[in-house]
């Protein structure tokens, strides 16, 4: 048990056992009804003093009810196993071994929504809630539509806490902000003749090749700046034609452009506009419709501009001061996300934000994903003395 934190041996168990227990329900996004009933009811035995879930399918649990809010927010959903039987440990087995929880979504991000939620049963068990209102949200559907989650739980329920902390692994760094990200669809169009008289059509994806080629210089025109520096790659290519034995008539391809602070919407349109320039070709936010679990249709504009909090910010600093209560010791350096959260909705929304969670990025999304628990543990005392502070 590190410094500051509240755990007993029972306890600390038992955060464990939740953790692995989440672990084992399969919770792909637009599938976490499972997961989130689970949520809920173990929110309630707990003894939230409020339990509910929206339209969306999201958790929302409430201790207290005082005039400070605070949220704590992680997502259930988790990335598709397409090699289960490649996995040192089984996937969803939830198995704990060698000093860590093993499976999909242990880091991303199932460790960090356990500790979370026994953090915010433990504050209220230890008095430490009074004048503050804590709430804890286990959200749907963030891989694919990442804020879109909080945004209708936010406009459903009314709620718009003082200041939140996103959940994200962070190997128990505090996170002062992440980049941002638009997804772009580029589509070229060609004239459909048949195979055999090429010579009669365009031949669309053809057009796309000198547009290929563009996306790869600017990426390496990005890699070149300073660090943080943005990315773009081309993740997904297709096209359309009359047969196999016709000239495609259209070509598609899907960029993920990631962004720093200071790239604005005027950077993108600038930058896709050059890629597409003298080409009969088009480009556009890539634009995704979903259906949640309970139903809801929702359509969603990937599009996301960086942000980044102050360490002199009052956020910062109450984490700073529960870091060093929970580590005996002062953060030597702080995380910064290449990944989007979240977050956006939050930003979107002017709520001070911030970042702290258990685990290791790079391992969301691998085979053999798993978190140390020690940093489960770590992270939701974590949790506690931030908690401690808020009120």
């Amino acid at each position: 048990m590190t410094k500051g934190a509240i755990l007993d041996a029972g306890s600390r168990e038992e955060l464990l056992r939740f953790a692995a227990d989440l672990v084992r329900i399969q919770s792909y996004s637009g599938r976490e009804e499972k997961a989130v009933r689970f949520i809920a009811g173990r929110m309630a035995d707990l003894g939230f003093d409020e339990v509910k879930l929206d339209g969306f399918g999201n958790v929302l649990g409430r201790i207290g009810r005082g005039g400070k809010s605070i949220l704590f927010d992680s997502h259930v959903d988790t990335v598709e196993v397409k090699d289960e039987g490649e996995w040192t440990h089984p996937p969803f087995g939830g198995e704990i071994a060698e000093g860590s929880l093993w499976g999909r979504g242990s880091v991303d991000m199932k460790s960090s929504a356990a500790a979370s939620i026994y953090a915010a049963a433990l504050a209220k068990r230890a008095g430490l809630a009074e004048g503050t209102t804590i709430y804890v949200s286990c959200t749907v559907f963030e891989e694919d539509c990442d804020g879109e989650n909080l945004r209708h739980l936010f406009g459903e329920t009314g709620i718009r806490p003082d200041a939140c902390v996103i959940c994200e692994p962070s190997n128990n760094l505090i996170a002062l902000g992440h980049k941002g990200k638009a997804q772009i669809l580029v589509r070229t169009r060609g004239v459909s003749a048949h195979g055999s008289a090429p010579e009669k059509g365009v031949n669309a994806i053809y057009e796309m090749a000198e547009i290929i080629r563009r996306v790869e210089r600017v990426n390496l025109e990005l890699a070149r700046r300073e660090r943080p520096r943005g990315s773009l790659v081309m993740s997904r290519i297709s096209s359309t034609s009359a047969s196999l034995n016709a000239v495609p008539s259209e070509c598609e391809v899907y960029l993920d452009r990631r962004m720093v602070v200071g790239e604005t919407e005027e950077t993108i349109k600038k930058e896709m506009d050059a890629i597409v320039a003298g080409k009969n070709a088009a480009w556009e936010i890539g634009a995704l419709q979903r259906t949640t679990w309970t139903g809801l249709d929702l359509r969603y504009e990937p599009f996301h501009l960086a942000w980044e909090l102050d360490p002199g910010h009052r956020l910062s600093r109450l984490l700073i001061e529960a870091y060093e209560e929970t580590f005996g010791s002062r953060p030597e350096k702080y995380d910064y996300w290449d990944f989007s959260t979240n977050a956006v909705a939050t930003v979107r929304e002017g709520i001070p934000t911030i970042g702290f969670g258990a685990g290791d990025h790079k391992q969301a999304h691998m085979r053999d994903e798993h978190c140390p628990v020690d940093q489960i543990v770590d992270a939701c005392g974590m949790y506690v003395n931030v908690m401690r502070r808020f009120g």
